[in-house]
């Protein structure tokens, strides 16, 4: 049997196709290793929104060649979404990579890897999109987590066409998948012990089948209906598609988790616009309030971007004065990177020099670490429900959990165990975490 070490970077969406990965190598007879040096193939399973990403895993891949030349037999292969925007460049510059394999090809790697391995210097590609759901009668192999929290693909592809994102590029147009195939997988998960899933696309909202019959919210619903035991969350939702009816949703099961990632990306209209974000400053502080007027403890983080094409520091103070509105619980804040292929890279100027874009960045993280510190400090006294994950890095006589919020809580371990509900009281935090107890 040869073995296949997988090794994944980027988003969430990236580590379910990896389960994915792992469900169709194993139905093809292939073993997994947790070591790279026991290997026949060594899958890197990338991203490519940012060029960082990319750069880390062209670094890896030279990494990699010390490994082959201790066993010539080992085969690298690329894949995913940087595979899918750099296909054969990736094979003429990184001369150790044997093949790529883009997003929607994944059924073909069995094939790939047995041709790689008989051709002496074989390199293959395959990079071609689906128009169709491509694995919804798969059932992934869990290869990584925790045993308790699970990702569920509801749908693939983008097609907002963000100025700035190469997502449409390299994952297609949108697609959804089968509800019953949805259900029946959150089904078997809790079946297995899981007690949470996350349903994942680049834009939730967006989930439609049977020509719009049936909705992302009443997805939730089905799903919600599993097991009252079972959480549910998802990833990630576009403003301009957060509706009411999902928030109804939302109110009417406990289950749901009180937390929804709304990037904003920029708190300029001008930017919004030049984005393609196809919402404004208003719009989505409407969206925001009506979160609120739902899901009155629902927290709310976003993705931001500082330095776009002719941000100037009005644009950037805009952005300052929407957090401070707003008040995220979490943000990812990153500097722009142009990315080839897309409409900014096409159009606009990267015209924002590398010092100002760090600067900016820097305001921002200090002061969302300011508004993440005052919100903790409200939250100490209260209870929650934390669903037990396992014990804390900084020590093994803590466990660590997660309350509905998506808020991380620390605690002496007591009698709990990983996979069970505590009633947890903070007592205490910091900006990142909440230290609690357990109440007994």
């Amino acid at each position: 049997m040869e073995k296949v070490y997988i090794e994944t970077y980027g988003c969430q969406m990236n580590f379910a196709d990896s389960d994915v990965i792992a469900s169709i190598l194993k139905g093809a007879g292939y073993g997994f290793c947790e070591a790279m040096e026991e290997a026949d193939f060594i899958l890197i399973n990338t991203c490519a929104i940012r060029d960082n990403a990319e750069q880390r895993v062209r670094h890896r891949v030279r990494e990699l060649r010390a490994l082959q030349n201790k066993h010539p037999q080992l085969r690298i292969g690329v894949l995913g979404c940087m595979a899918e925007r750099l296909q054969s460049r990736l094979m003429t510059e990184e001369e150790n990579v044997s093949f790529v394999c883009g997003p929607d090809a994944y059924r073909r790697l069995p094939d790939l890897l047995s041709q790689v391995r008989s051709e002496v210097g074989g390199r293959r590609s395959e990079v071609e999109l689906s128009t169709t759901e491509t694995y919804a009668d798969i059932e992934p192999v869990r290869l990584s987590g925790n045993g308790i929290s699970a990702y569920i693909s509801i749908m693939r592809g983008c097609q907002n066409y963000c100025a700035y994102c190469v997502v449409p590029y390299t994952r297609g147009r949108e697609r959804s998948r089968d509800p019953e195939t949805i259900v029946r997988e959150a089904r078997t998960l809790f079946e297995q012990g899981y007690r949470e899933v996350t349903l994942l696309g680049q834009n939730v909202n967006s989930y439609r089948w049977n020509e719009e019959s049936f909705t992302f919210p009443e997805l939730m619903a089905k799903v919600a209906e599993v097991d009252p035991q079972l959480r549910v969350r998802f990833a990630t939702s576009h403003p301009k598609d957060l509706s009411d009816s999902l928030l109804e949703v939302m109110a009417k099961y406990p289950n749901i988790c009180r937390c929804i990632h709304l990037p904003v990306q920029s708190g300029s209209n001008r930017m919004l616009k030049l984005m393609n974000r196809k919402y404004t400053v208003e719009w989505y502080l409407d969206r925001v309030e009506a979160i609120h007027r739902y899901l009155p403890d629902c927290s709310i983080t976003t993705d931001v971007i500082a330095g776009f094409s002719t941000e100037t520091e009005e644009d950037h103070q805009a952005t300052l004065e929407l957090f401070r509105k707003v008040r995220y619980d979490y943000a990812y804040m990153f500097m722009y990177s142009l990315r080839e292929g897309t409409y900014a890279w096409k159009h606009l100027d990267d015209d924002i020099p590398e010092e100002e874009k760090k600067r900016r960045l820097n305001e921002i993280i200090a002061l969302q670490g300011e508004i993440a510190l005052e919100n903790n400090q409200k939250e100490v006294g209260r209870e929650y429900e934390v669903l037990v994950e396992g014990e804390s890095h900084r020590s093994k006589q803590q466990l660590f959990g997660r309350n509905s919020q998506n808020k991380v809580i620390v605690f002496d371990r007591g009698d709990a165990v990983a996979g069970s509900y505590r009633r947890v009281k903070v007592i205490s935090c910091t900006a990142a975490t909440l230290i609690g107890e357990l109440v007994q």
